[in-house]
């Protein structure tokens, strides 16, 4: 079941959204060379708790994972696509690192994810990020009253190919409200004019999700969580949680 909601609930999940935002710039700036992916997590957990929030992350169990997620971010490097587990590995100089977090606020939900490099990025990689960067951004204009997903998709992957890059067909976005997961899916690529019409009110998570080798395959690593590239390529995936509206899309997930 779709949930539109009130123009106050989107006020609610806006501040759901500051305090997402806060946590993921904690983490990418606690990032250095020789920081543990855990001290990133830290970094984003005493964010959450000054606000009083709880994340949406910690202790989720999906159908298709072994285990409840330990953390209250994904974070995800160089070949990792999505659902990294922030464990003991220390990055290094050129590290692609991409950090996906959750907030649960007053009984709503933020959801967004960032990707950056430590240090200095190779051209190659600057040129991923970038693109994913640009992907997000298309998908959020799309999100306007009179669209449908599959216009979003569309928008997505108008990019995503453009720069050559590949991406995951089974994951995608996704509504967020009450619970970080809702109904409609956004999948990453579409036709204009299909799918879930968009309306006032309705609540979207985009979040692409690119794979700079241009194939679309992954494998899952022995974690049970983490996804990696296929072929071995890097990744990167950004994402806002974003309330259509008559006034245009509003980005829920800023500073």
């Amino acid at each position: 079941m779709v949930e539109i909601k009130t123009d106050a609930a989107l006020d609610a999940m806006r501040e759901a959204g500051r305090v997402v935002a806060r946590a993921l710039a904690a983490a990418q700036q606690a990032a250095a060379a020789g920081v543990t992916l855990r001290e990133l997590d830290e970094a984003a957990r005493a964010v959450l708790d000054e606000a009083g929030a709880r994340s949406p992350f910690l202790g989720y169990l999906p159908s298709f994972a072994p285990t409840p997620f330990p953390a209250v971010t994904c974070i995800s490097v160089n070949d990792a696509l999505v659902h990294g587990i922030p464990d003991g590995y220390r990055l290094r100089d050129g590290d692609v690192v991409s950090v996906d977090c959750g907030a649960e606020l007053d009984g709503w939900t933020g959801d967004a994810a960032v990707t950056f490099a430590v240090g200095t990025p190779s051209p190659a990689d600057a040129a991923l990020i970038d693109a994913a960067r640009r992907a997000l951004d298309a998908g959020i204009a799309a999100a306007t009253v009179g669209h449908r997903t599959g216009d979003i998709g569309h928008a997505v992957s108008r990019v995503t190919r453009a720069a050559r890059c590949g991406s995951p067909v089974d994951f995608g976005g996704h509504g967020i409200g009450r619970r970080m997961h809702e109904d409609p899916h956004v999948a990453n690529r579409g036709r204009p004019g299909r799918g879930f019409p968009l309306r006032h009110g309705l609540t979207l998570a985009i979040e692409p999700m690119l794979i700079s080798g241009g194939g679309d395959a992954y494998v899952t690593a022995p974690d049970g969580w983490t996804l990696r590239t296929a072929d071995g390529s890097r990744a990167a995936h950004f994402e806002h949680t974003v309330a259509v509206t008559d006034e245009g899309p509003r980005v829920l997930t800023l500073p």
